[in-house]
């Protein structure tokens, strides 16, 4: 047992650097996927709540598209389907399509948060002579995307979990480099845990960060 333990250690050590970058990799893709998901998600969930039906109907489709398909189904679509149209490394095709994916489940987070609003809020803002536009972005907007936080941190997570299966179409991260370690050494339990290890360290930080977010701005006061 001694003997395997050291042997993890060493691997862990000599491994150290690669990892550190296969880190990073993650890191950059889930921040930059989520920002864009984000941006997707609200402009979808506005979309839902427009009297458009037309829009309406865009958006149900879309969210039922997402949420009725596997990710890697989604990411080797996007990847291979893409790159006959215009050339996309693997970097932006699997951010974009992690976007994509994310901001669907994102989109419902901000319906549902916009629609906890009193309605009466919105009916004050128009009594002072605001716009429907401008009475979301001042009054409505500011408070959902309060409501929203929880629900968005743990979104964020799971799309940090997920920018994994970015690893079937080459991008080095964590669980690409810890495959290539594994085929090369066959030592597939000691490097998987190694994975493993970093990537509860990333949730263990994005969950302090979010609940300091949460405790910043009382999301439990109403």
């Amino acid at each position: 047992m001694v003997v395997k333990i050291d042997k993890f250690i060493n691997s862990f050590i000599q491994t150290f650097n690669g990892f550190v970058g296969a880190t990073g990799m993650t890191l950059k893709l889930t921040i930059i996927s989520l920002i864009m998901a984000c941006f997707i998600g609200l402009i979808v969930a506005l979309m839902k709540l427009s009297s458009n039906s037309f829009l309406n109907w865009l958006a149900v489709i879309y969210i039922g598209a997402i949420r009725g398909t596997p990710l890697i189904l989604q990411i080797m679509w996007l990847y291979f389907g893409i790159t006959h149209i215009i050339v996309l490394s693997a970097f932006w095709a699997g951010s974009i399509a992690l976007a994509i994916h994310n901001g669907a489940y994102i989109a419902e987070i901000f319906r549902g948060a916009i629609q906890s609003i009193d309605k009466g809020q919105m009916e004050a803002a128009k009594s002072l002579g605001m716009t429907n536009s401008l009475a979301m972005r001042r009054i409505i907007l500011p408070q959902a995307l309060k409501r929203a936080i929880p629900a968005l941190g743990n979104q964020f997570i799971i799309g940090l979990k997920d920018s994994s299966l970015v690893a079937f179409i080459g991008i080095t991260e964590i669980f690409n480099l810890s495959m290539s370690e594994a085929a090369a050494t066959f030592r597939q339990l000691e490097f998987y845990s190694i994975a493993g290890i970093y990537y509860l360290v990333l949730i263990l930080i994005f969950t302090f960060i979010i609940n300091k977010i949460e405790k910043k701005l009382d999301t439990g006061r109403r």
